[in-house]
């Protein structure tokens, strides 16, 4: 057989039987899983995941999603918790631990302290009749048929219904919170979501004289000039009092151009658009961004309440600000 081909099978392989575990990974979404919930909604403290080797890999990113969808959580060693790290569970926490034979040493040697502790425990495993599955509280079963590994040796499947099992529980917390996405955002302010989900059209839009704009009744010549001088390929149009009353663009100097406008002795009011789309400050940036892309239009003026132009934003803004 080309080599090329049994890599290919071999790939495919791996993906059926991962796909296949994932299935009946179904039939743990039972009453253990519920009770689990509750006990892991009922947590006063944190939830400390543990595990060793692999499932201490899988357990890490568990508590790293539970952290990031709203239930307190943090990785501990087993390895490091029987020589001091134990101090880091506390009255009020909840302890889950991942271990794919429920017998790694390093869990089961530091289980008595534990339940000392009177903290409750949440086991992971693919062995319901292990020592650790029958210590804990409640036993979530994330057992697969075999692994995906030919030896059937390396952890394959089994990491993977644990790492399913876990994202099962973070969102069927989440819910049961209310998180929202306002509270995501907060956990990520640094990343693209968070600057998404925070951001808003004031952060970002030109304000005071930077802001492009010309009073009705000025030639258009004039209007260009502030256009130039502004660069944001637009400028608003305003009344004494500083209502909006339309906008002109670069499309509309284009289609001026075409109709041979006169620049010297036109008016700005028989050019402009009236009834100009608009934003408020407050919306997201990341509106912003749908608007433009909804109207086919690069730039937007910010109003407030009274239709008063209080800034203007274009999609160069946008992209340097990271929303798009």
């Amino acid at each position: 057989m080309p080599e090329k081909q049994r890599f290919i099978e071999l790939g495919r392989s791996v993906i059926s039987i991962e796909k296949q575990a994932i299935e009946n990974l179904q039939q743990a979404i039972n009453g253990d899983f519920a009770e689990a919930c509750q006990i892991l909604l009922a947590c006063t403290g944190r939830v400390v995941v543990i595990g060793m080797g692999k499932s201490g890999h899988i357990g890490n990113k568990i508590a790293a999603t539970l952290a990031s969808t709203g239930t307190p959580a943090f990785f501990v060693h087993p390895g490091e918790a029987s020589h001091g790290d134990l101090g880091m569970i506390t009255r009020g926490d909840v302890v889950l631990a991942l271990s794919n034979s429920g017998e790694t040493e390093e869990i089961t040697g530091i289980l008595p302290v534990i339940k000392r502790k009177h903290v409750p425990l949440i086991s992971m495993t693919g062995k319901p009749n292990s020592t650790l599955a029958k210590l804990a509280d409640v036993n979530l079963d994330t057992s697969v048929e075999k692994e995906a590994c030919p030896l059937n040796l390396a952890p394959t499947a089994s990491t993977t219904t644990a790492l399913v099992m876990g994202d099962a529980l973070a969102v069927a917390l989440l819910d049961a919170r209310g998180f929202s996405p306002d509270d995501f955002a907060l956990s990520h302010p640094g990343g693209s979501l968070g600057r998404k989900l925070l951001l808003k059209v004031e952060d970002i839009m030109h304000q005071g004289d930077a802001v492009p704009s010309v009073q009705q009744g000025v030639l258009l010549k004039d209007a260009l000039l502030e256009i130039t001088e502004k660069r944001l390929g637009m400028t608003a149009i305003v009344d004494q009092e500083g209502n909006l009353q339309g906008i002109f663009t670069d499309g509309d100097l284009r289609r001026s151009i075409e109709r041979q406008v006169d620049f010297t002795n036109t008016l700005i009011d028989d050019v402009m658009t009236a009834n100009c789309q608009t934003i408020s400050p407050n919306m997201l940036a990341v509106e912003a961004v749908q608007i433009m892309e909804h109207k086919a239009i690069n730039a937007l003026l910010v109003t407030n309440d009274h239709q008063q132009v209080v800034g203007a934003l274009n999609m160069h803004d946008l992209l340097k600000a990271g929303v798009v």
